[in-house]
């Protein structure tokens, strides 16, 4: 394609970005999801399970199947919400700590490594760009009737 739709571009780069944390995490035996997971949970205090979808942008079912996985991986488990007797509140182990850890490290020579290559200036218009994006999608502002 000639000309590059900014779709595309995205879908692109995400996959790319995606396929690298999923081959970092292979070596681990997880996946950029369960990385993902780890690092949306609080490590002190935990996250209630209904925060948890909303805060990683995902869907009830896919975040369920994710969180079952962890759960026989001995990487979290669930405890009642004091606060909400019908709530769960996910909390890392010792191992989940771990890989949340590894998880952070990994996310972080991420980014820094791009703003190596990267100036300030352009990583602020990438964000800036990026949030318009977001906003204008949220917002249904891109495909609405006439």
């Amino acid at each position: 394609m000639k000309d590059q739709t900014i779709d595309y571009v995205l879908r692109t780069t995400w996959l790319a970005v995606q396929k690298m944390y999923n081959e970092e995490a292979a070596k681990f035996d997880s996946t950029m999801a369960t990385g993902f997971t780890l690092l949306s949970i609080d490590p002190e205090n935990g996250t209630p399970s209904t925060a948890l979808g909303p805060k990683m942008g995902m869907e009830a079912t896919s975040l369920s199947r994710i969180l079952k996985t962890m759960e026989k991986r001995g990487l979290i488990e669930r405890h009642p919400n004091p606060n909400d007797g019908r709530g769960v509140i996910i909390h890392l182990t010792d191992f989940g700590k771990e890989k949340r850890d590894y998880s952070k490290e990994r996310v972080l020579t991420f980014n820094d490594t791009i703003r190596k290559h990267i100036p300030e200036e352009k990583i602020n218009h990438f964000y800036e760009v990026a949030e318009i994006i977001t906003e204008l999608v949220c917002n249904k502002k891109i495909y609405t009737k006439k």
